[in-house]
């Protein structure tokens, strides 16, 4: 029996119950295209698939509505594969494991995939439904969303017949959203020579670990710590005052999560063993203060090691510590045109050791082209000082507002009208599809809402129960009302 056998509506958790069942990391999902194929095969509708692995579904209209606008119902299919380090877990074999406490639904010690799981879910209990009125209905699920939106670049013109787009891809209940931020990644390789362990030295893992971690668009306002910046802290600080020397450095994983836990091995000569001690307790002390009302269940550790097979040279491991301290994290620039939006800003990432590289992997958003652009070249500039060689991706666009949309004027008057609240329509700091559905679409009227989720990109994400039944009757009475 599932934990969600309970949960109403029965047939939105049916879906999310058989999803989280579905192993599908971005780049990585054939076993959730196979299943929505099977599944579309089983409900008897037409069901295609295109060269990039998108999936269309299209569901006729209920009698009477034949001669409605036909609505696209948009999810993506990948998820963000997280976990912490004392869970063992496959992402590409196991199920996700959840529970419910208070209201939530949850997953064990790894990411839930609420994002976008429960709006792939919506949009299948509507194909599956028999009680529900609506017109024609195109369900597009997009591969690939959360690594780089190919999905939604490799879309092709003229696949899909509707002009109305509802995304479902949203994570706040009571805000529908009109418009998002474009994105970049920026990617800095600095060589380093692999040198002889030093004699007289005594070794230490240093672990920053316990931090909330988060989305790098919906969280990257909210004051969070990040760990390769807290680790880095520590590591230039001991850098200027002792004599250590660099082994290992790994922090973070994914350029759209803001980093959770990092760890490097280093060593020190045997008489700075406590001063190393000392200025690590102090340091901890510090840094807990610091984010105490932020980050409750902040750990740092130190750890006594046996010595490494070699160690990173001295020059490069400076400039490591020096480019991570320089280089930007957080909101560079509020909205000037709507308060309370992050307009700019950038997420060191990951540190990763790869062969004779260290990699240093980062993301840059923001709802302005040219500020985007800005703040990606002065990350570049950063890493460049280095002696990095620094590589941008291609990037993606963001979504203009269109306050005059009228698929978003129904869908606030219908919120209102269901639930006597006025929402608060805006755009986010986060990357959406639409942005990419535009430039093939661009007649194309959207809107973008989902149920409350928190935590995304992190093991503590959480969906709120309550607001995705309210998620599932706005989706239904706009598709009704349409």
């Amino acid at each position: 029996m599932s934990p969600l056998d309970q949960l109403k509506p029965a047939l939105l958790w049916h879906y999310f119950d058989e999803i989280r069942q579905v192993p599908r990391p971005s780049k990585k999902e054939a076993k959730i295209i196979a299943y929505l194929q099977q599944t579309g095969k089983q409900l008897g509708l037409e069901t295609i698939t295109d060269a990039a692995g998108n999936v269309i579904i299209r569901k006729s209209a209920t009698s009477g509505k034949e001669n409605r606008p036909i609505v696209i119902l948009q999810s993506h299919i990948d998820m963000v594969c997280e976990k912490n380090n004392d869970v063992v877990h496959d992402f590409l074999n196991d199920p996700i494991e959840v529970y419910v406490e208070d209201n939530w639904v949850k997953a064990k010690g790894t990411t839930l995939g609420a994002d976008n799981g429960i709006g792939v879910a919506a949009a299948l209990a509507v194909l599956a439904s028999n009680d529900l009125e609506h017109g024609p209905i195109e369900c597009l699920f997009t591969v690939d969303e959360e690594t780089g939106l190919t999905g939604a670049a490799a879309l092709k013109q003229n696949m899909l017949k509707g002009n109305i787009l509802l995304n479902l891809d949203s994570e706040d209940d009571g805000e529908i959203f009109i418009g998002c931020a474009g994105g970049i990644d920026t990617v800095a390789t600095l060589p380093f020579q692999p040198e002889k362990v030093p004699d007289g030295y005594f070794w230490a893992l240093i672990e920053v670990k316990g931090l909330t971690g988060g989305h790098s668009g919906d969280d990257i306002e909210k004051g969070l710590g990040n760990a390769n910046k807290i680790l880095n802290r520590f590591l230039w600080q001991q850098a200027r005052k002792t004599s250590l020397r660099l082994a290992n450095i790994d922090g973070g994983n994914l350029r759209n999560a803001i980093a959770r836990e990092a760890h490097a091995l280093i060593g020190v000569p045997n008489a700075q063993k406590e001063t190393l001690r000392v200025d690590f307790n102090l340091f901890t002390s510090i840094i807990e203060n610091e984010l105490a009302q932020k980050e409750p269940s902040l750990q740092l550790e130190l750890s006594s090691e046996t010595a490494p097979a070699t160690v990173i040279d001295q020059k490069t491991s400076n400039l490591l510590f020096n480019a991570l301290y320089a280089c930007p994290h957080g909101v560079m620039r509020m909205s000037d045109t709507m308060p309370g939006l992050v307009e700019t800003s950038t997420n060191l990432a990951s540190v990763k050791m790869a062969s004779s590289n260290i990699i240093i992997t980062t993301s840059q958003r923001s709802s302005i082209d040219s500020a985007k652009h800005d703040v990606a070249a002065m990350v570049n500039s950063v890493f460049t000082l280095a002696g990095a060689s620094v590589k941008h991706g291609e990037g993606y666009p963001g979504w203009k507002p269109n306050p005059k949309s009228p698929i978003v004027a129904l869908t606030a008057s219908m919120y209102e009208k269901l639930f006597q609240q006025k929402p608060h329509v805006r755009a986010i700091h986060a990357g959406l599809e639409c942005g990419l559905f535009l430039e093939k679409y661009p007649h194309w009227d959207m809107v973008s809402f989902g149920p409350t989720i928190r935590g995304a990109h992190s093991p503590s994400e959480r969906l709120d129960i309550v607001a995705s039944q309210r998620f599932w009757t706005l989706l239904t009475e706009v598709l009704k009302a349409i």
